[in-house]
C-alpha cells in the first residue's frame, strides 16, 4: 500500500516515508507496511517528533517518531550530544551518566545511548544494572558530568517508556537547553546522521561504588538518629511497585539502622509488566493495595511505596479507628516540611538565609509552614525541574532545605537535584519514629499541623483527551477559558486570575495588572472571594488537562477530623460541578 495515498496528516506521510525510504531495519519497515491497514494507527505514531515536556521525552513504545524505540532514543541522543558539544565546545572530554528502570526495553534504550554518546567522544558512566532517578542525578554531579540521561516513564503505565535528560547541575533539562536539544534532534534526519558505534571503549560500567557514596549523603539527612536508634524496631511496609526502589531503600533503611522493615514481597521483584497492579503510580489505591493489606495483617505503623524510578513516594497512615487512610502528596510533603523545619529551629539551625521550594499548584500549607518560621518559600512551575533550577539561581546566595511538589515528588537537601524517594522514605521512617517518640503516630502528626495552621484539603480531576485530536482540544479548552474567563466559581465570586503565558496576575476589584516573574506557562489560576485557588494546567507529559483545586477549613481537635474532612470534600466536589467536570 503506497502510504502517499492514505487519509492522514501531511506530516505523518513524511515522516513514515523517510522511515520506509531510510536505513531502517527491514522488521521496523514490514511494521511500518502493516500500520498502513490502520490509518489512525499510523497517524498517532508518525504525526509529530516526541517532545520534550515537563518530564522530559516519554511516549508509549513502538514504531514511529511519535513512538519510543532504539531509532527515537539514538536520534535524541545525537541531538542531545551535538548540542553539549556545541555548548562546550572547548571542553576536551565531554561526560555523560546513564541510569534506567525496571520498564521493558529501559536497558536496551541504555546501552543504545550510552553507546551513542560514546561514539560521540563522550566518557560515559553507565549503571551496571538498573538504579533510581535520584541516584542518576546524583551520579551526574559526582562524576562532574556534562549531561546524563534517565531511561524511564515514571510512574505511566506499561506501554509507555521515556528519556529524562539531565543538565551539568542534576537537575532536568530546563530552557533553553530544553527546546535547544528538540532543535537539534529535529536536525537529525536520517538514523544515517547518529553515530551508533565505534566508541565502546568510552563506556565505564559503574553500580556499587556511587550506590555507597550516594547513601552515605542520603544518611546524612538524618536529624534525630539518635531517636532512630531507640525506635528502630517501628513497624515499616514498603513496596517498590516492581521497580528500582528494591535496589536502595531496604537497604538505605537498613543502614540508618531500621530493623522492622516489611517489603511487599510480590512486589518486590523488578518487572516492567507491574503485574500485580492496574499502574505503578503510588497516587492511586489499587498501587497501594498489596502493602495496605500487610499493613493491617502485621499492625503496622507506616507504609510507603515508591513509583518503577523512585522518585516518587505514596504513603498510609493508620488512623485512630485502626483503619488505614492514604495520604495526598500535598499531606506528605506538609509533614515533611513540618519536621524539618521543626527540627531546624529546635537543633538552632536557622540563620535567616535559608530557603524551600514548591511548585504553583501544590497546597498553601507548606509554604505557611515555612513562612511563619522565617524561611523564605519560593514557588515554581510545575515540573521538579524548576525546583532544581531554583536551586542553581540562589546556590552560593541561600541555603536550601527542602522542596516538593503535589504529585508526591520531594527532594531534601541539595546534592541531588530531582525528586528523591530514597532519601523522602528515610525521612518518612524517621518522621515515625519521632512521632512514637513523642507518644504519637503519623496521623497525630497530621492532625496537629491541621490545628496549627489550618485544614487544608485539596482535589484533582484529570480530563483524558488522547491523540492529536485530544491535543487540538485541550488547547482549545485553554483559549476558551482565556477569551471567556468565569466570573464565579460554586457561587463565589473570582477576584483574582494569574496567567502563567502571558505572564499577568489580574485583581479583577481593582483591575490591577502585575507581571509574574516565571517562565511562561500554559497555566491559569483562578481564585475567589472566600480563598479558594483552582488550577488549571495541560499535561506537559500526558494526553490530559489537569484541574487542581484547594480549599481551607479550621480544625479545632481530633476527633472533628471527619467531620471537617467530610465538608471540604463536598466543597471541592461543589466546585467540581460548578464547573461541569462531573
Amino acid at each position: 500500500m503506497d502510504i502517499k495515498t492514505l487519509n492522514i496528516d501531511e506530516s505523518a506521510k513524511i515522516n513514515a516515508q523517510a522511515w520506509l525510504d531510510g536505513a531502517y531495519d527491514d522488521a521496523t519497515k514490514q511494521a511500518i507496511l502493516d500500520m498502513a491497514a490502520n490509518p489512525n494507527e499510523l497517524n498517532e505514531s508518525f504525526y509529530r517528533h516526541l517532545e520534550f515536556g515537563t518530564g522530559g521525552l516519554r511516549g508509549i513504545m513502538g514504531v514511529g517518531t511519535n513512538r519510543m524505540n532504539k531509532y527515537t532514543v539514538a536520534m535524541a541522543t545525537q541531538g542531545l550530544a551535538n548540542y553539549v558539544r556545541k555548548v562546550n565546545p572547548d571542553e576536551k572530554e565531554l561526560r555523560a551518566a546513564i541510569s534506567h528502570d525496571s520498564r521493558n526495553h529501559s536497558r536496551e534504550f541504555a546501552e543504545i545511548t550510552a553507546n551513542v554518546l560514546a561514539a560521540n567522544g563522550y566518557k560515559v558512566y553507565l549503571f551496571d544494572g538498573m538504579r533510581p532517578t535520584p541516584e542518576l542525578s546524583f551520579a551526574v554531579r559526582h562524576f562532574h558530568c556534562h549531561t546524563g540521561v534517565m531511561l524511564t516513564a515514571s510512574h505511566n503505565p506499561k506501554e509507555y517508556n521515556g528519556y529524562k535528560a539531565y543538565w551539568s547541575d542534576g537537575c532536568q533539562l530546563t530552557a533553553p537547553h530544553d527546546e535547544a536539544v528538540i532543535e537539534e534532534v529535529l536536525k537529525i534526519k536520517s538514523i544515517a546522521d547518529v553515530k551508533m558505534s565505534g566508541g565502546e571503549q568510552n563506556i565505564q560500567i559503574i553500580g556499587e561504588d556511587v550506590d555507597k557514596v550516594y547513601l552515605a549523603r542520603v544518611e546524612q539527612n538524618a536529624l534525630n538518629p539518635e531517636v532512630i536508634k531507640k525506635h528502630h524496631d517501628v513497624k515499616i511496609v514498603y513496596t517498590p511497585l516492581h521497580g528500582t526502589g528494591i535496589t536502595l531503600i531496604p537497604r538505605m533503611l537498613k543502614q540508618l539502622g531500621f530493623t522492622n522493615v516489611n517489603v511487599v514481597e510480590a512486589q518486590a521483584v523488578p518487572d516492567g509488566n507491574f503485574p500485580t497492579t492496574p499502574s505503578p503510580n503510588p497516587e492511586e489505591k489499587a498501587a497501594m493495595k498489596m502493602a495496605v493489606d500487610l499493613a493491617r495483617q502485621i499492625d503496622a505503623d507506616i507504609v510507603f511505596a515508591s513509583d518503577p524510578d523512585a522518585d516518587r513516594v505514596g504513603v498510609a497512615v493508620k488512623r485512630p479507628d485502626g483503619e488505614w487512610m492514604l495520604l495526598n502528596g500535598n499531606q506528605t510533603m506538609s509533614v515533611l516540611f513540618y519536621y524539618i523545619v521543626k527540627q531546624w529551629q529546635e537543633k538552632k539551625m536557622l540563620t535567616g538565609n535559608e530557603f524551600m521550594v514548591k511548585t504553583i499548584v501544590t497546597s498553601e500549607l507548606p509554604a505557611d509552614i515555612a513562612t511563619r518560621a522565617g524561611i523564605k518559600i519560593y514557588d515554581v512551575l510545575t515540573g521538579f525541574k524548576f525546583i532544581g533550577a531554583k536551586i542553581l539561581e540562589l546556590e552560593g546566595i541561600e541555603t536550601f532545605i527542602a522542596g516538593g511538589e503535589e504529585s508526591y515528588g520531594y527532594m531534601i537537601g541539595d546534592f541531588v537535584r530531582d525528586k528523591d524517594a530514597v532519601a523522602a522514605c528515610s525521612m518518612i521512617a524517621e518522621i515515625a519514629a519521632w512521632a512514637r517518640d513523642n507518644g504519637k503516630t503519623f496521623f497525630d502528626i497530621l492532625v496537629d499541623i491541621y490545628k496549627e495552621y489550618g485544614f487544608y484539603k485539596e482535589g484533582l480531576v484529570s480530563v483524558v483527551r488522547k491523540g492529536k485530536s485530544g491535543a487540538e482540544e485541550i488547547q482549545q479548552m485553554m483559549r476558551d477559558y482565556r477569551s471567556n474567563p468565569p466570573a464565579e466559581i460554586d457561587g463565589e465570586r473570582v477576584v483574582c486570575i494569574k496567567d502563567y503565558l502571558t505572564h499577568e496576575s489580574k485583581d479583577l476589584l481593582t483591575g490591577k495588572v502585575t507581571p509574574i516573574d516565571l517562565p511562561k506557562s500554559n497555566v491559569l489560576q483562578f481564585f475567589t472571594d472566600r480563598g479558594n485557588k483552582i488550577t488549571v494546567r495541560p499535561s506537559g507529559t500526558e494526553p490530559k488537562i489537569k484541574y487542581y483545586f484547594g480549599v481551607k477549613g479550621d480544625l479545632c481537635c481530633k476527633d472533628c477530623f471527619d467531620k471537617t474532612n467530610t465538608a471540604l470534600d463536598n466543597k471541592i466536589e461543589s466546585i467540581k460541578h460548578s464547573m461541569n467536570l462531573v
